[in-house]
């Protein structure tokens, strides 16, 4: 007995030498395979952006190039100094590819002055004007001419901002560029990211400098801090700092007045002063969108567009980006994959997949990764490139059931528009049942928090599918669900809440959350899951949106509401693939704060919120009429 279980122990240590041995020739395979290279490519107006390229040893053959450009760096810098996984992943790696990284323009090693969310220039007059597709295109163009055995097929990808870049690349594209996948991409900072129609994101505070503190020389350090909170209470910080206006003095220095000898603040963050000084949907955010350019995309590009249904961060512009290209590219290789992920988890390697506490299921991205993304670069940068990949148009993942299905365009065909209403006694109901208001207290000293925990974050993620029990038990969120359904109910596309509202007040932003709330004998439970929290009766979120009502009508001309009149307040709810089974019941929540999610309405209308004094927030109440309805998109 006691040599068995010798011998059991001596096999567990064998085991792990053998996988700590793989992970040291696994952590050299760059070295081993690949040479790198650092060199400064000049764009059209003389601008030196600095790439770093990876070009495999072996020489026998030609190599596709595969490049992603980010605002977050190409480091490792320096002669020998690598980085040991390239490439957006293992496979695509190790079936040896021209892998290159770039310091897009003002970030970190490149040249010139950094522009967020730099707008394109559709007629540029001369080489003067620069934008994001030209600098993709001059980099390309040095790139095919300039590394050996390249084979002239060009690939890009990204996530997040390297995601918006790639969208970038696609258009006015390079002809040698022939593949790019735009992954949880920025569409639009009024819609993504900082802004969710029109309301901050509060919860970004602390990203603010990354993006917003100026440099115009090369950097191979920070030269960006960020702001130190002082707490792990975030939802206390921003409720003790008040106005928005509060906020200035982590993004401005005190710069001496020689001539007054006093000290003058202004706001050094170029960032924060454009968030500030522009609370509209102006021309300057309108410039900086990038879907409604994607007319422009040419058909020799293929795309695939992927992104996570639980994504915070970026999941407007994922979606609109695929239905941008599918709509003005009748003719184009256009595809989306959409997964149960929060920002970019499709990109890594563990095999249990959850978000936040709640459990997906095994080894999805790593499929991903091997039987998609891998065959979609190998297809068009290694392969015929004719468009018969054998991938579906739409891979997507029903949060639900948990698994995944094929269609042949998104929505699937087969789906129809169905409302259901607002009722009394908490009902969510198939047919109207009057108009009655029911009102709820919004008290600007007790905001509905966003999530329960005690914690500050740099930018919020689990929250997507957070249990929603403790907000459904405040009196200033209202509920609304069916019966325990009797059959699967698979919601597939976009979703609007077609509110009717009244308030007391001038001003007020309205939240709309779409509830999966499990059955109360649910036991499985996952190692994931918090202590104080059960899958009986959880109250999975699986969509939610803000409004913030005084772009009710229009993003760009914002107005108030006229207290206690009934007014249309209409927000879409990003796609979703959701099957509420037998057993479960479909639940909506209606509140209007979210905090420290987004930042906290007045309540009273103000020209620019982030100029809001103290004495502009008041407590009003708000009343939600029983005729308003949600619109839903369901599969047959």
């Amino acid at each position: 007995m006691k040599f068995a279980i010798r011998l059991f122990f001596v096999s567990l240590l064998f085991l792990a030498c053998q996988t700590e041995q793989k992970e040291k020739v696994e952590d050299t395979f760059v070295e081993d395979n690949y040479t790198k290279i650092e060199v400064d490519i000049p764009m059209r107006d003389g601008v030196k952006l600095h790439t770093t390229i990876y070009a495999p040893k072996d020489k026998s053959t030609t190599y596709p190039i595969l490049m992603q450009r980010t605002p977050y760096s190409s480091r490792p810098y320096g002669e020998g100094e690598m980085r040991t996984r390239i490439g957006p992943n293992e496979h695509l790696m190790r079936d040896k590819y021209i892998i290159v990284y770039q310091d897009v323009r003002g970030r970190w090693m490149s040249e010139g002055v950094y522009d967020n969310m730099r707008a394109y220039i559709p007629n540029k007059k001369d080489a003067t004007q620069t934008d994001e597709p030209s600098d993709t295109y001059d980099t390309i163009e040095w790139l095919i001419n300039n590394v050996e055995n390249n084979n002239g097929n060009v690939g890009t990808w990204g996530i997040s901002y390297p995601g918006h870049y790639a969208t970038t690349s696609t258009i006015d594209a390079h002809p040698a560029l022939k593949a790019a996948s735009p992954q949880a991409c920025i569409g639009d900072f009024f819609f993504d990211d900082f802004h969710h129609n029109g309301a901050f994101l509060l919860s970004y505070f602390r990203a603010i400098s990354l993006f917003g503190t100026y440099k115009d020389t090369p950097r191979d350090t920070a030269w960006y801090s960020f702001p130190k909170m002082g707490t792990q209470d975030q939802y206390q910080f921003f409720l003790d700092k008040g106005p928005l206006s509060n906020l200035n003095s982590y993004f401005q220095y005190d710069k001496l007045d020689v001539a007054s000898s006093k000290k003058k603040n202004q706001i050094d963050d170029f960032f924060w002063k454009e968030i500030v000084e522009h609370p509209n949907y102006d021309s300057v955010w309108q410039s900086k969108g990038i879907i409604q350019h994607l007319d422009k995309v040419p058909s020799s590009v293929a795309t695939m567009v992927v992104g996570g249904w639980f994504d915070a961060e970026d999941l407007y512009g994922p979606l609109e980006t695929y239905k941008a290209i599918e709509k003005h590219g009748k003719d184009n290789y256009n595809t989306l994959v959409f997964g149960p992920w929060d920002h970019g988890r499709w990109a890594r390697t563990m095999v249990k997949n959850y978000v936040g506490n709640y459990y997906f299921g095994d080894s999805i991205s790593l499929n991903y990764q091997k039987e998609i993304e891998s065959k979609f670069f190998n297809h068009f940068l290694k392969g015929p490139g004719d468009g018969k990949t054998g991938l579906p148009e739409a891979y997507v993942f029903d949060s639900g059931k948990k698994e995944w299905s094929s269609y042949d365009s998104w929505p699937p065909a087969n789906v129809s528009k169905e409302n259901y209403y607002l009722s009394d006694n908490q009902e969510l109901t198939t047919s109207r049942k009057g108009n009655k208001g029911i009102r709820f207290v919004s008290d600007v000293k007790r905001p509905v928090p966003y999530s329960e925990d005690i914690k500050t974050v740099f930018t919020p993620r689990k929250y997507m599918t957070d249990d929603q029990r403790f907000a459904a038990r405040r009196p200033d969120v209202l509920v609304f669900e069916t019966d325990v359904l009797t059959e699967d109910i698979t919601l597939a596309g976009d979703i609007m809440a077609n509110l009717k509202v009244a308030t007391t007040g001038t001003a007020a932003d309205w939240i709309v959350k779409v509830v999966d709330v499990h059955p109360s004998d649910v036991k499985e439970d996952n190692k994931q899951l918090q202590d104080h929290l059960k899958m009986s009766n959880y109250h999975l979120m699986v969509r939610s949106e803000v409004m913030r009502g005084r772009f009710r009508e229009s993003f760009e001309f914002p107005k108030p509401f006229t207290p206690n009149k009934k007014t249309d307040v209409n927000i879409k709810l990003q796609d979703v693939y959701h099957t509420f089974k037998k057993g479960h019941k479909l639940q909506i929540q209606v509140q209007s704060t979210w905090f420290p999610l987004i930042d906290l309405n007045p309540q009273t209308y103000v020209d620019n919120i982030y100029k809001a004094k103290e004495s502009d927030f008041k407590t009003q109440t708000h009343t939600v009429f029983t005729d308003s309805n949600i619109e839903f998109t369901v599969l047959k």
